[in-house]
Parts: structure tokens; C-alpha cells; sequence
């Protein structure tokens, strides 16, 4: 039997172990079971990710409603999961997680989500510091059940949930007035709609910047991560100023979608004022030459969305009754807090707050 002297000799590799064949030598159909195989690997990967963290969420869940239960039928304060968190950390010296705040934490997670069948839903899907926001960010249960279901839907971030809840995105989504309804099959009509929103909060934008329809665009575009989040989950960016030519004269259209889940493009016209119902027309005639020009056969109608600094909903609902072509009319605003009572607009933290806040991990759970 030949010494291992860490020299392969043709039959066996650095470690001493078989060597593997060369892929030349392997049959027509092996990169196909390579790539099912992988594919097995990542999704049983990523399966296995979520039941530990579902299986996670629900020991939370236990651990915060024996101490919700314990708390209502004694009485007691914090002391005691202070006294608690000291008394795990020397149990279980190998345990993360059970520092006071988040023992806490967990109170306040079985307190909003009495539900025990929440590790079945979509919230069950969110790590456990998303979870942290929603209860520190919301105080009702309708919301977090929202946030919660968008936040796993379109696969969030915990930054991005935080920023979606300070841009207030529950009121702004699916509201922009369009003919859609009347335009589309109703299978479309709906995704459509949801596909939208009203107003557009573009607070990535300078405000010095924004006076002409140029400006905005340059600004979206340097910016245009944190505009395709704004926008929404399935728009992929096309172009900008994409070239139209209808019989030897040349148009160029601001922006250009694709929408994943829709199956059609999606024109944007950006405007720095109000609405004026002849903005249809040339948004109109944009969209019908990309159905002409660029549209697939298989695609859908394409979708015309017109953004506007305001407009009047009643002129603009009246204006989109003279179109049997889909469109969507909704305003942009760089300050979400225009429309808000007083009151509310002032406990909102201004940009540099949430720049901050956004920069410095405060939830990281004690050791």
C-alpha cells in the first residue's frame, strides 16, 4: 500500500482520498442532476431556515405568554424577568436571546399576537427583529397583520419594513385614480391597482432640485434603488427617455417599466406641477406606440401612469373617462408629512433621525 506523502499520484487527491473524474468523462446528462441536485440542496436550505425560524418565533411566543399569564395573575413587575433573565443566562450559559429587554420583547409579541396559529401565517415568516419593529412602531394589530403580510410577501429587509412604516405605506397603497377597472380584465384590473400608489413618496429627493420634470428624473434614476422599492414589488427598470419613432418623427418617454407579475410594460410621465387632463394624451400615444414598438405578442396592454407634483381627483377622474386605455394618475411628494394633522406631522422624526436610526443597529438583542 502506497504512503500518503501529499503528492497526488493520478488515483487519489491532496487528502489521500479517491480523486474525482474529470468532467469530460462524465455522460451527457450529468450537468442536468448537478443542476437538479444543487436546486435541491439550496431550496432544503432554505426550508430548513424557515422552520427554525418559525419553530423560533413560536418558543417566543410560549416563552412571552407564560410570562404574560404569570404577570396577569400575580401582578408582579419587571423585577422578576430581570431576576428571570439571570437566572437562564446561569442555566443555560450557551443560550442567546433571553436578556431582560427581549424576555420583554416576547411579553409584548404574545400580547399583540394572542393568536397562537401565528407561526402559520405570514408574520411566521419574518425574522425575529422584524417582529421587534412592528411592536415598537405599531400599537395596532390591523396594521402589524399588514405590515406583516407585505414585509414577507416582498421579502423586505428589517431597514426597508422600517422604512415603509415611517412613509406610512398602508395609506398610500392602491390608491391612485385610474380607469383601470373599466380598461383591463378583472383578473388585471386588481393587481393593477394594488400596483400603485398615491401619493409617490420620493423623500430621497433634494427639494431644491425638483422644479422641472428633468431634475426629477435625474434625481430618480441617481437614486433609483430606493425609487424601485418605492414603486413597489415586480418593476424592473427599462429606460429612460426611451426612443419612440412613429413615421419618421422621434419621441422619447421619461421612464420605462417592465411589471413581473402584470406581464406588461408600464410608461411613466413625471410632471413638476398640477394635473391638466391634456397630459393623458401625449402619455396615451406613448404607451400605444410601446405596444407597437416594443411589446412582446404575449405581453398585456401596457399600463400609463402619470406623476404629477397635485392634481384635482375629481378632474382627474372625469379626465380618464375619455380613455379606454389603461392609465393611472397619482402626485408625488418628497415630505410624507404634507397631508398629516399637525400634531402627528411633529412626532415624526425628520430625515437626520432616521438617517441614524437607519446607520445604528438598536435592536441588537444583550448577550
Amino acid at each position: 500500500m502506497a504512503e500518503r506523502t501529499g503528492v497526488s499520484t493520478g488515483s487519489t487527491d491532496l487528502t489521500g482520498f479517491p480523486a474525482a473524474p474529470a468532467k469530460a468523462a462524465m455522460p451527457e446528462w450529468y450537468p442536468e442532476l448537478l443542476e437538479t441536485v444543487s436546486q435541491h440542496v439550496v431550496t432544503g436550505h432554505r426550508r430548513a431556515v424557515r422552520a427554525a425560524n418559525t419553530e423560533l418565533l413560536a418558543s417566543y411566543w410560549r416563552i412571552g405568554k407564560e410570562i404574560l399569564d404569570r404577570q396577569q395573575a400575580e401582578g408582579w413587575g419587571t423585577k422578576v424577568i430581570d431576576r428571570q433573565s439571570a437566572d437562564l443566562k446561569r442555566r443555560l450559559p450557551d443560550a442567546r436571546g433571553f436578556s431582560p429587554r427581549n424576555l420583554k420583547y416576547m411579553r409584548a409579541f404574545a400580547a399583540a399576537w394572542p393568536d397562537r396559529e401565528i407561526v402559520q401565517r405570514s408574520a411566521a415568516q419574518l425574522p425575529w427583529r422584524h417582529h421587534q419593529v412592528l411592536l415598537d412602531k405599531l400599537d395596532d394589530a390591523e396594521l402589524r397583520a399588514w405590515y406583516a403580510a407585505a414585509a414577507s410577501d416582498a421579502g423586505w429587509s428589517r431597514d426597508v419594513l422600517v422604512l415603509q412604516i415611517e412613509g406610512r405605506l398602508h395609506e398610500r397603497s392602491g390608491k391612485a385614480v385610474s380607469n383601470f377597472g373599466e380598461t383591463l380584465p378583472v383578473e388585471d384590473s386588481d393587481l393593477a391597482q394594488q400596483a400603485t400608489r398615491d401619493p409617490y413618496l420620493f423623500d430621497f429627493l433634494s427639494t431644491a432640485g425638483t422644479r422641472h420634470e428633468r431634475d426629477i428624473e435625474n434625481g430618480l434614476i441617481q437614486h433609483l434603488e430606493r425609487f424601485l422599492l418605492e414603486l413597489g414589488q415586480g418593476f424592473a427598470f427599462v429606460g429612460r427617455q426611451v426612443r419612440l419613432e412613429l413615421a419618421g418623427d422621434e419621441f422619447y418617454c421619461d421612464l420605462l417599466f417592465y411589471h413581473l407579475k402584470l406581464r406588461c410594460y408600464v410608461v411613466i410621465e413625471l410632471k413638476a406641477g398640477p394635473f391638466k387632463p391634456e397630459f393623458l394624451g401625449q402619455l396615451g400615444m406613448y404607451r400605444a406606440a410601446v405596444d407597437d414598438l416594443l411589446a412582446h405578442e404575449a405581453d398585456k396592454p401596457t399600463i400609463g401612469l402619470l406623476l404629477c407634483k397635485s392634481k384635482n381627483n375629481v378632474v382627474a377622474e372625469y379626465a380618464l373617462r375619455g380613455y379606454a386605455v389603461p392609465i393611472g394618475v397619482a402626485e408625488w411628494q418628497t415630505q410624507i408629512t404634507k397631508n398629516l394633522p399637525e400634531e402627528l406631522a411633529s412626532s415624526l422624526p425628520s430625515v437626520e433621525q432616521l438617517e441614524a436610526e437607519l446607520a445604528a443597529d438598536v435592536w441588537e438583542d444583550e448577550s
